[in-house]
C-alpha cells in the first residue's frame, strides 16, 4: 500500500516560515512525481506545488510563486515544501500525494490521502 506521511505543520505568525516534509513508507518515492495540496476550512482541496520524480521540474500555484519552494531528497525518500512569508490565507491542512504526472490538478493520486499536517498562520 502506497502511503505518504506529512509532517512539519504548526502555528506560525504572519511572515514566518515552515518546512513541511512528506515521507514515503513501503515504496520508493523516486519512482513518482509528488504533489503538495492544501484544504482550507470550507474550501475544496487545491494544488500547491509539484515536483517530478527526478526533481528536475517543478510547478507552483500562481499565487504562491516566490514564497514556496518544493524539493526532494530521494536518498531520504522525502519531499519537502519550504514555505516562507506565510500569510493567514495559507492556513489549511496540507497533504502530499504521488501523482501520475506533473500537474496541480491530477486526475487521480496513487494510494489514498493521508491525514495531512495542519498549518495555521495567525498572530
Amino acid at each position: 500500500q502506497l502511503q505518504l506521511v506529512e509532517s512539519g505543520g504548526g502555528l506560525v505568525q504572519p511572515g514566518g516560515s515552515l518546512r513541511l516534509s512528506c515521507a514515503a513508507s513501503g515504496f520508493t518515492l523516486d519512482d513518482y512525481a509528488i504533489g503538495w495540496f492544501r484544504q482550507a476550512p470550507g474550501k475544496e482541496r487545491e494544488g500547491v506545488s509539484c515536483i517530478s520524480s527526478s526533481g528536475g521540474s517543478t510547478r507552483y500555484a500562481d499565487s504562491l510563486k516566490g514564497r514556496f519552494t518544493i524539493s526532494r531528497d530521494n536518498a531520504k525518500n522525502t519531499v519537502y515544501l519550504q514555505m516562507n512569508s506565510l500569510k493567514p490565507e495559507d492556513t489549511a491542512v496540507y497533504f502530499c500525494a504521488a501523482i501520475p504526472s506533473l500537474g496541480l490538478n491530477p486526475p487521480f493520486i496513487f494510494g489514498s490521502w493521508g491525514q495531512g499536517t495542519q498549518v495555521t498562520v495567525s498572530s
